[in-house]
């Protein structure tokens, strides 16, 4: 045993060692000697496999800081400070928490289904010099995140590849990158930091999602802005059966199906490590019907579905603590993020027209 111990330079207790011999607990044993043991990283799924979710270092990593020393002072000094700061660990960026909660989820899989490749996997998609990628594995190390796939394009633009990585969702903080992956038809959003601290839940990744323009087409949201509600009303009432085209983001809901399923097949509904939300400004009474049946014909499900008729939706977030909602409405990401929530806003659709604001950005004071 000591040679073990030696190894892996953790040293049990006398108390421990005792509890373990005189257990009968085959499981006492196992976890006591497991600890013995180096840590294993778990070993990463075939990409084809996969759910795939591509992140820009930017909002992975807090590098307001260092985005301002590349804008004032160019590319090399950029690219020396980091050099010289490498082994300095980055903070946290507004997509760290989902990040984490992603890996918990593939860490109960992993559990019921030891041999499974349907997992989730990181990819860090960055224009970052390579030198550069010495931090961000070293960060990546220190907070012991399992990310093995890096793509660093050394100033041009990731989105081509995208696809050769087989991306289900790429976030980022930069909006032109990300409509240049949503015209390629790849999901993704640009993310914006809360205004306020908010403790997000360690052991079950959330995910609320805006209906139109997001989930669904903007064919019903343009009705809205070019004829009024009174016309949205009744056109949904006339065509309430039949489903809505898809948006942007209901090909990452519906990879998220197919993990929940997975947990449901184990019994393992109520305690689900994933848990969706459509949050939506939509009445229930008079236009939500038509999206419950758009997702049902679609064979998929949310497991809250809040209908708010207007409402702000800051305050339902709030209490939701979601890991990360989408929306394509500056004004719901503004709500969002004063009352504390991890905002991705979808630029797609109609509504750009009418977007004005500028909320806070992931890499902007």
């Amino acid at each position: 045993m000591s040679e073990s111990v030696e190894k892996s330079g953790t040293v049990p207790t006398e108390q421990e060692v005792k509890n373990v011999v005189h257990s009968d607990n085959s499981r006492d044993a196992k976890e006591f000697y497991d600890k013995l043991g180096p840590k294993k990283k778990p070993r990463l799924p075939k990409p084809q496999n996969a759910i795939t979710i591509a992140v820009s270092s930017r909002v992975l990593f807090n590098m307001v800081d260092d985005r301002r020393i590349y804008e004032e002072l160019g590319v090399e000094k950029y690219v020396q400070f980091q050099q010289d700061h490498e082994t300095e660990p980055l903070q946290p960026g507004p997509a760290f928490p989902f990040v984490k909660a992603v890996e918990e989820v593939n860490k109960q899989l992993r559990e019921f289904y030891p041999d499974s490749e349907q997992l989730f996997d990181i990819v860090l998609m960055t224009n970052n010099h390579a030198q550069v990628g010495v931090r961000l594995i070293n960060s990546i190390n220190h907070y012991e995140l399992n990310i093995e796939r890096f793509c660093l394009t050394g100033g041009k633009s990731p989105i081509g590849y995208l696809k050769a990585y087989l991306t289900n969702l790429y976030l980022s903080a930069d909006s032109e990158k990300v409509q240049e992956a949503i015209a390629e038809g790849i999901a993704a959003a640009t993310m914006f930091i809360g205004r306020k601290d908010t403790i997000l839940p360690e052991r079950q990744l959330r995910v609320a999602f805006d209906g139109d323009a997001v989930l669904f087409s903007d064919e019903s949201e343009v009705i809205v802005k070019e004829h009024g509600l009174d016309t949205f009303f009744a056109h949904e009432k006339t065509f309430e059966n039949k489903p809505l085209a898809q948006g942007p983001l209901k090909c990452f809901l519906e990879a998220l199906g197919k993990l929940q399923r997975k947990f449901h097949a184990k019994d393992a509904r109520l305690n689900c490590p994933i848990r969706t939300y459509l949050v939506t400004a939509r009445s229930a009474a008079s236009s939500g019907a038509r999206a419950l049946k758009t997702l049902r014909s679609w064979g998929l499900e949310v497991d809250e579905a809040l209908f708010l008729a207007g409402a702000p939706k800051g305050p339902i977030l709030e209490k939701i603590r979601p890991h990360l909602f989408f929306d394509d409405q500056m004004f719901h990401i503004e709500s969002a993020q004063d009352l504390g929530t991890i905002a991705a806003h979808v630029p797609y659709g109609i509504a750009q027209k009418y977007n004005k604001s500028t909320p806070k950005h992931a890499d902007k004071k």
